[in-house]
């Protein structure tokens, strides 16, 4: 049996659709029975009986930072693709993003130890990958991550969970691990991914910035992750990118698929650095959640390109084209107004 943690984002539900799919026995976890709803959601986009396959998935409520509630759940389980995490990038969520990120996937790399499991499938991020001495020049696994850098807390906590599961692999455990780039998936329009940023290009907004990012299609990170999981391939991560563009592009991109006007105006470096400073202030005064980082306002402005060669070549995989990405999410979002 096959075991998913956070089978209630967007990547867990669109893996345990692609394993149900496949005929796979699968438990999931999740904490918060009303998130069910967007399983359920996720799967009724691509079948008429997602009811019925929903059903097959054997849920287990359970949470990675509770011990107790783990060692149950890993009876009887082979193999395990851990995408549960913490995505935030507010800093006074640092020791919040410590416990579930780092702590929580360290319990998930003991109890595969202890269960004797066959793989581990980690969900990481291109966040926790190093920056190139010169902007131009390509990212790859072999990039050198460098922890004197002013990196967010996410990436710092996504990182951290990064050694985990690497040390577990020092300790017997056969690992496999990805790092996606900004993923595109339908659903979850109420979220701080790029489902959430489809719905705001959709209300309409002003501003682009100069960045550059790089973007990949749900569908292609667990149909990645799948192969990985069925090969002989182990203690490898794999940069997953199936292109590298500037925001402004991505943002035309989604509100062309929508209809709408796309943002007109660079959004000036001066409003950045106001912007976070000033929302540093309102949280020293009243107590509120960040909503722009210092490391948020430079990651906008930051230019990186990713290389997704290794995966390309290992796999012999075609990545889908990013404008069918778009194109499909957006038209989910349109259907689900």
């Amino acid at each position: 049996m096959v075991l998913v943690t956070g089978g209630t984002g967007l990547v867990g539900s669109h893996l345990l659709y692609k394993l149900i799919s496949n005929n796979e026995k699968v438990r999931a976890i999740y904490r918060n029975p009303e998130s069910l709803s967007s399983v359920k959601k996720v799967f009724s986009y691509y079948s008429q009986d997602s009811e019925k396959l929903f059903g097959t998935i054997k849920w287990v409520k359970a949470d990675i930072t509770d011990i107790p509630s783990l060692e149950i759940v890993f009876q009887g389980i082979t193999q395990v693709y851990h995408c549960a995490a913490l995505v935030s990038f507010a800093p006074n969520d640092y020791y919040k993003l410590r416990k579930i990120n780092i702590e929580g996937t360290a319990n998930v790399v003991n109890l595969c130890l202890a269960n004797g499991i066959a793989k581990l499938c980690y969900v990481s991020s291109i966040a926790t990958v190093g920056k190139p001495p010169k902007p131009e020049m390509l990212i790859d696994e072999t990039t050198p991550w460098n922890p004197e850098d002013d990196n967010s807390v996410y990436s710092i906590t996504k990182y951290g969970a990064e050694m985990e599961v690497w040390r577990g692999s020092q300790e017997g455990l056969n690992i496999v691990m990805v790092n996606p780039g900004v993923i595109i998936g339908p659903g979850f329009w109420n979220g701080n991914g790029s489902s959430g940023l489809i719905r705001r290009i959709h209300k309409g907004i002003p501003y682009y910035t100069t960045g550059t990012g790089g973007y990949v299609d749900v569908d292609d990170v667990v149909n990645i992750m799948h192969q990985l999981m069925h090969s002989e391939i182990t203690n490898e991560n794999f940069i997953l990118v199936s292109a590298n563009l500037p925001f402004k592009d991505f943002q035309y991109k989604i509100a062309t698929a929508l209809d709408v006007s796309p943002a007109k105006k660079e959004l000036p470096q001066l409003f950045l650095e106001m912007g976070w400073r000033l929302d540093w202030f309102r949280h020293k005064l009243t107590g509120a959640n960040r909503q722009l980082s210092k490391q948020m306002a430079k990651t906008v402005r930051n230019t990186s390109f990713y290389d997704s060669s290794k995966v390309k070549n290992t796999l012999n995989y075609t990545f889908k084209d990013i404008d069918t990405s778009i194109e499909g999410v957006c038209q989910y979002f349109l259907e689900d107004l």
